[in-house]
């Protein structure tokens, strides 16, 4: 199986390739680990003309996730995995880190050398064969000046962890009708989330479901 086809099957799915790696032999799993989050600007589209997205039942992003990346593995002949659903869970964090796709920001939060804040992981295919990887880059905090630490109006995100009461406190008055209808400020002040192209209802969906 080669990274380019499986790409192309993904992006099929609006879908992308975030990342991947080669497991530890140690680590029972298959030899190549790939994952996956929303190819933009094709994802919202696609995923809110879905039957989960207009169905009305909960968790309408986590079933179209299943059923997508499900059925993407039956054609690759991969096994699903996926960051919902447990106990146990997966430790996507981790294995997105070793991707060398994927850091930890100034603010904590992972930033992806494409997608930067924006980045979400949807879920991961495991290949029983070696699959060749692209070279990665650097982290692209490395010579930015992080206008992602002031961009939060209650500071809220900082490296030394995130005020979850005090970010949904702010984001449920009308102060926080920006951050509720655009998304996320610190996401947003990304030089690199800026480029990525994801749909503001995209991010208004997600802080809803946060809220």
């Amino acid at each position: 199986m080669i990274f380019e086809t499986i790409n192309a099957a993904a992006r099929a799915n609006a879908l992308a390739i975030m990342g991947g790696f080669h497991p530890a032999l140690d680590e029972n799993f298959g030899q190549t680990i790939l994952l996956f989050g929303p190819q933009q600007p094709d994802f919202w589209p696609a995923f809110s003309a879905s039957p989960e997205y207009t169905d009305g039942a909960t968790d309408p992003l986590d079933r179209w996730s299943t059923r997508v990346i499900t059925a993407l593995a039956a054609d690759l002949g991969a096994r699903a995995l996926f960051p919902f659903g447990g106990p146990p869970f997966q430790p996507f964090i981790a294995w997105a880190k070793r991707t060398g796709r994927a850091w930890q920001s100034p603010v904590g939060l992972l930033i992806h050398d494409t997608a930067g804040l924006m980045v979400s992981y949807r879920g991961a295919l495991v290949f029983t064969q070696h699959i060749p990887l692209p070279a990665t880059g650097d982290s692209p905090c490395t010579a930015c000046p992080a206008p992602c630490r002031a961009a939060c109006p209650v500071a809220a995100l900082t490296p030394d962890g995130y005020d979850v009461g005090g970010c949904k406190a702010h984001i449920t008055t009308p102060a926080g009708n920006d951050c509720i209808g655009s998304g996320c400020s610190v996401r947003r002040a990304c030089p690199v989330s800026q480029s990525y192209g994801r749909d503001p209802a995209q991010s208004e969906f997600h802080m809803r479901a946060f809220v």
